[in-house]
């Protein structure tokens, strides 16, 4: 994990769960981010891709979420 850093952004801090299969409408068990401001990047419903690296995870954007991720950096 490289922590802050130049073109770093901090979006805010998130509540983050493992979500068990059965449990609270879960149908299969998966990790939860929940943090409002992501969907103003990810819509909800929206599909985007999760890699795993050293000290968490990469979230990889699609073109359109990108422009918004970059537009929220700016404001």
């Amino acid at each position: 994990m490289s922590g802050p850093g130049e073109g770093k952004i901090r979006l805010g801090k998130a509540d983050v769960y493992i979500h068990l299969k059965g449990k609270s409408n879960a149908r299969v068990t998966h990790i939860d981010i929940e943090l409002d401001e992501l969907n103003k990047i990810i819509k909800p419903g929206e599909a985007s891709y999760v890699q795993a690296k050293e000290g968490g995870v990469f979230i990889g954007l699609k073109k359109d979420m990108i422009k918004k991720a970059e537009k929220i950096a700016k404001e």
